[in-house]
This record gives C-alpha cells, structure tokens and sequence, in this order.
C-alpha cells in the first residue's frame, strides 16, 4: 500500500510503498531506490522484507522532479530517461527525505529499530544515510561514486555493510580500490566482494539479475539486519 510521508520541514509530503508483516514488527527498514524509483523491482524487495518480518517503507525519491517515476532498465529509452533523471536529482533533499522515512517507519513499527537498504544510487544514498543520520544500520547494493564521499566515513556511527560488483561498469576497478582503501580499516564499515558481477546483480526482476550472486549478497543483509536490528 502507499502512504504519505511528511517532510522534515512541515512544507510537503511525499508517496512511500509500505508493506507491513502479519504480525508486530520486529525491525523497520526503509529500502532505497535505483535511478528507476520504486519500480515493481523495488516493491518486491519491500514485500520479502515484510514476508521476514520487518514493516518496509521504499519513498519516492524523485517526487521533487516528478510524482510516481517508475522505470524498466531493460527497455533502453527508460534507461536513458532514468540517467538522464540524475542531473535534476537533488542528493541532500533525498537524504532529509530518507530521514523523514526513518521517522515515518520508527512510528509505524512501535520505536522498533530502523535500517536501510539501497542499490545502485540508492547504495550511495546508504552510505550518505549511515553518515548523515541515526539510522541503525544500513546496508548498499553496488553504490556508486562511494570515493568522493570518503571524508564523510568519520561520521558513520552504526554498522554499514557494501555489496562490490566486481566487474561493475559504473563503478571501475581504481573506484572499488580506493573504496576498500578509505573503510577496510573502518570499524563500522564491511565490503563484501563479488568478482565477476556486474552492476544490478542483485535485482529482483529483468536480464541484468545474477542468481547465485543475488542470493549471496542477501543472504548476508538478511544476517546482517539480524544482527543490528534485534
């Protein structure tokens, strides 16, 4: 279902799927978008959360340029709109958006524990979130451009795992060296590895998904939000 979140400034509200468990949530988890908005793919990731547990809340993150943007990246000309949403895209607005989403979820689930998930611009926007707010934990799918938001790692204060796709064609082999060189020596910060993968390895629908990988990789988020969200 859909509900409205309120902005951190009281001056607009914006649509989040929200998927809630059976029964009380043990955690909440806000889930971040690709450049695709919260496409079927991403509903999907927020449904499996709820199926584990956990009350999942994906906000619209590009409802500043335009309401309800939802994305195939397998049909190329929406792949080129969603790269060409990049540069209207507003990071800073997105993060006092996630922030509002974090409260919107901690009220939903009862003052329950709250992490986030992203991937892809979702996966920087985690990074950016564990840095920026007080979110319990998060975890990021392939982010992007994670170097020049390095001096921003002193301020991670809760446990940040990154999923690497080794051969990720946004993401070059001097990006992830210079990633593992600024947080292997992080104590809140862990970097898993995929050799091989490629960029959306872990999509739940579409050509880009690689099983093996995908089931890897959540299967050590599922462990990790154990882990932080108890």
């Amino acid at each position: 279902m859909t509900d409205m979140i309120d902005t951190l400034d009281g001056t607009g509200s914006f649509a989040g799927y929200v998927a809630r468990p059976a029964g009380t949530p043990m955690a909440a988890i806000v889930v971040i978008q690709e450049i695709f908005g919260v496409n079927p793919g991403i509903r999907q990731k927020c449904d499996k959360l709820a199926d584990a547990g956990y009350l999942a809340v994906a906000p619209d993150l590009f409802w500043r340029i335009e309401p309800d943007i939802q994305l195939d990246p397998d049909v190329p000309e929406q792949m080129q709109r969603a790269l060409g949403l990049i540069g209207q895209f507003d990071q800073d607005a997105a993060i006092r958006d996630i922030e509002a989403t974090i409260r919107f979820a901690r009220a939903a689930s009862g003052g329950a524990k709250v992490g986030c998930v992203g991937y892809c611009l979702g996966g920087r926007l985690a990074y950016m979130t564990a840095a920026r707010t007080d979110v319990d934990a998060s975890v990021g799918y392939y982010p992007v451009g994670i170097p020049d938001l390095l001096r921003e790692a002193q301020a991670i204060a809760h446990p940040l795992l990154l999923h690497v796709a080794g051969a990720d064609h946004f993401v070059d082999a001097a990006t992830q060296a210079a990633m593992h060189d600024g947080l292997d020596d992080h104590p809140k910060v862990a970097i898993i590895d995929y050799p091989g993968e490629d960029h959306g390895f872990a999509t739940e629908v579409g050509t880009r998904r690689s099983p093996e990988a995908a089931e890897r990789a959540d299967a050590a988020t599922a462990a990790f939000f154990r882990e932080h969200l108890a």
